[in-house]
């Protein structure tokens, strides 16, 4: 699962972001319907927070340059100090997708698209 999931979530693939939202929700509701009969809640909530950290990941380097991050930031109500300590940070993706957990939250990388593996999990298991 973890392979597939970096498979869909690969930052240079070079698809749209609705491209890859869509394949990524196909796969997970698919794998958790498939094993819906396991307990699996733990698993499924680790494989969440790291799922979301690739999200983010891929949002970062979407927003290349310094200007931009910087507007993002600001729009997702964050301080000007604060975001200008985040878009001029020179540390890699995925230690940037770290930081931002508090930015992207849950709520927001779901209006975006990508279903918790976790929430679905439970709507399937009490139908």
């Amino acid at each position: 699962m973890k392979n597939k999931i970096r498979e869909l979530t690969d930052r240079n693939k070079g698809i749209s972001n609705a491209e890859q939202e869509r394949k990524y929700q196909e796969y997970v509701r698919g794998w958790v319907e498939y094993f819906r009969l396991a307990d699996m809640k733990e698993f499924l909530k680790t494989m969440d927070k790291w799922a979301r950290r690739r999200i983010r990941a891929i949002y970062w380097k979407q927003w290349k340059r310094v200007r931009a991050r910087y507007r993002i930031l600001r729009k997702l109500k964050l301080e000007h100090w604060q975001a200008i300590k985040l878009a001029n940070s020179r540390c890699g993706h995925w230690r940037m997708a770290e930081m931002l957990n508090t930015v992207i939250t849950k709520s927001i990388i779901a209006n975006l698209g990508y279903t918790s593996m976790l929430d679905y999990y439970l709507t399937v298991c009490e139908n």
